[in-house]
């Protein structure tokens, strides 16, 4: 998901697609291992929950169950609408929809969000795109530092569709105010609709940094994403940041705890996105017979110690 400089935006130089698939897919591949609790003891499991929003020994600090039918709840979520007219990174092709129930609304307990095959022709900022989907980010409501993020979603089977769940620094400088890709899936073949990413970005580690190159990260099977819920899971300390599924590891890293921040911006305040890109870098080739695609989620859930 990475983004420019001082842009809210995401941004993947498409020359270097190739480059990012070996980033996010290599490292960990398909090893895995207990996801530790965000504590002193890294090596602690993670209690799995022993009821809706209660985990024992922490604190659940924000949520949404999307119990409310209709557009998401405006105290808790904004949508970033502010590259429509110019067009968005990663060479995407959609249009981001504010306030419209065609691409955001709560139904029967989950959040859906949908990208549809339609031009949005008579909204002010239109900037010619053919399909429209939703951005919803807590920036300006709720941020956090540190924590252990729950995500149940159920993710899109149609090629084209690239769907994120993810995280970026309050600051608003990117790379230096870090990144969090807690979930990405590609759209580029069917395989991949089976497999998740999960990737850090920061000064040090981003596509601008021809020495230490790209972003660190790794993925892992899910070979039932698009037709099954999963619990997508970020654990961030200040001595490492885990990535999961199903209270599963796949992806750490590791503080070096040396004082750079180029290489550790993760002691400070993240906000959360949820959003479906439509083609682009890791969309690839757009299936339009898949119209509309859509993102479920059950509920998101902020726990700190």
């Amino acid at each position: 998901m990475a983004i420019p400089p001082a842009a809210a935006g995401r941004m993947v130089l498409g020359a270097l697609l190739t480059v990012l698939a070996s980033a996010c897919g290599g490292g960990g591949g398909d090893a895995v291992t207990p996801l530790p609790a965000a504590g002193p003891a890294p090596t602690a499991s993670t209690p799995v929950a022993a009821a809706a929003g209660t985990l024992p020994g922490w604190t659940l600090v924000w949520s949404d169950e999307f119990d409310v039918d209709g557009l998401p709840n405006a105290t808790k979520w904004d949508y970033d609408t502010d590259r429509n007219r110019l067009g968005w990174y990663n060479n995407e092709l959609q249009y981001y929809a504010r306030d419209r129930l065609e691409n955001a609304r709560v139904s029967a307990g989950r959040l859906l969000i949908t990208a549809r095959r339609e031009d949005l022709s008579s909204a002010a900022d239109w900037g010619g795109q053919h399909y429209t989907s939703a951005r919803l980010v807590t920036r300006g409501k709720a941020s956090w530092t540190y924590g252990f993020i729950e995500v149940r979603a159920k993710l899109p089977c149609g090629l084209g569709s690239w769907p994120a769940i993810w995280m970026l620094g309050t600051g608003g400088t990117w790379p230096d105010d870090g990144e969090i890709d807690i979930m990405e899936q590609r759209g580029t073949s069917v395989a991949d609709k089976g497999r998740v990413l999960g990737t850090i970005h920061t000064r040090a580690y981003n596509y601008f940094n021809g020495t230490l190159g790209v972003g660190q990260g790794s993925s892992t099977a899910v070979p039932d994403a698009c037709t099954t819920f999963h619990n997508y899971q970020l654990t961030w300390n200040g001595d490492r940041i885990l990535i999961g599924v199903d209270n599963t590891n796949y992806f750490e890293f590791v503080n070096p705890k040396t004082g750079d921040r180029a290489r550790w911006p993760f002691d400070n305040p993240q906000y959360l996105l949820l959003n479906l890109a439509i083609g682009g870098d890791l969309g690839g080739a757009v299936d339009n017979s898949a119209f509309p695609v859509q993102m479920e989620v059950d509920y998101v859930r902020v726990y700190q110690r």
